[in-house]
């Protein structure tokens, strides 16, 4: 049974290994509680990025999303190497997020909860992608309020994302350092608000995610975490600097500086090697495959630049004067 709307739960603050699963008995009844899966691998020598993203909307039986991948030679999701981005197919009955098939083409399986799960996506003559991504730290929950998660419960997670993928018939190994993340609670489409979420690793021992506050063009840090020299702790304040592509307004370089409740200082500095713009009901995500360095140490990543749509249109219509 739905929980009234009248007494949705508050945000959820610890992470186990039940919340593999669906939450759908746990939230109230509102038409846009979501949840959402989301899976990242890259080959960065090659500036190829790639999502597996699904999100469901158990009150009104849908899921959307599917795959994407892309590279240095486009970023407009018609024009990348592969976009399959559905908005409202049906969610399978008796599945659990723990072992599903989805009629977007994404596959999921738990094979060790928290930990370990198998990937795969299939669109026949197009792509064909099996991967495992395995943590190479515990899920951190979202720990602060004032980011772009709002009232989600939220939990993010760096892992190795290993296998291959056949794209257009060309056979491409994987294995990289990737993030995942899940979230679930209310996700209204028509409330969008600007920030970034942005990612780096180097090795296991040295990472960072930073979350900006929610509407601040400013680009302070709201919510994060650092791991540095094996040590994770939270992100206590911060800063998100970038510059911008004149012509298509994506970004090109990107500056983090931070600290922790440990005292320690983040600084991470960041160019793009290739990117997708995704257009996600009432914002687009520009979304860029970063090269890092991060406290001094080689890595990759991503730079979440989330904008409502019109927002984007009207800064793109100063730039044209």
């Amino acid at each position: 049974m739905m929980i009234d709307a009248t007494t949705e739960t508050r945000p959820q603050t610890t992470v186990s290994a039940a919340d593999d699963r669906f939450h759908f008995d746990q939230m109230s009844d509102r038409w846009w509680i979501t949840e959402t899966a989301w899976f990242s691998f890259a080959k960065p020598e090659i500036g190829l990025g790639g999502w597996l993203y699904s999100m469901f909307r158990p009150n009104i039986g849908t899921v959307a999303g599917g795959c994407w991948i892309w590279d240095s030679t486009a970023h407009l999701p018609w024009e990348v190497p592969y976009s399959a981005n559905y908005t409202a197919l049906r969610i399978p009955d008796d599945q659990d997020l723990t072992d599903i098939q989805l009629p977007t083409g994404v596959r999921m399986k738990t094979i060790e909860p928290l930990t370990s799960y198998e990937l795969g996506f299939e669109d026949e003559g197009r792509l064909s992608l099996d991967l495992r991504f395995d943590a190479v730290m515990p899920p951190r929950p979202l720990a602060k309020p004032g980011s772009s998660f709002q009232k989600l419960s939220h939990f993010d997670q760096f892992g190795r994302a290993h296998g291959k993928i056949v794209l257009h018939g060309e056979e491409i190994e994987i294995d990289c350092l990737s993030m995942r993340d899940r979230s679930w609670g209310p996700r209204p489409e028509h409330r969008p608000g600007k920030s970034a979420y942005v990612s780096g690793i180097a090795s296991p021992s040295d990472a960072f995610l930073a979350v900006t506050k929610w509407n601040d063009d400013d680009y302070p840090v709201a919510y994060g975490f650092q791991i540095r020299d094996g040590v994770t702790a939270d992100l206590v304040s911060g800063r998100r600097w970038v510059e911008r592509c004149p012509d298509q307004h994506v970004v090109t370089k990107i500056r983090i500086e931070a600290k922790d409740e440990l005292g320690r200082d983040l600084y991470a500095e960041g160019r793009r090697l290739s990117g997708i713009i995704i257009n996600r009901h009432s914002f687009i995500d520009s979304n860029g495959l970063i090269e890092w360095t991060i406290n001094g140490h080689k890595g990759h990543g991503e730079d979440q630049d989330m904008w409502p749509v019109h927002d984007w249109s009207a800064a793109r219509r100063r730039l044209r004067g």
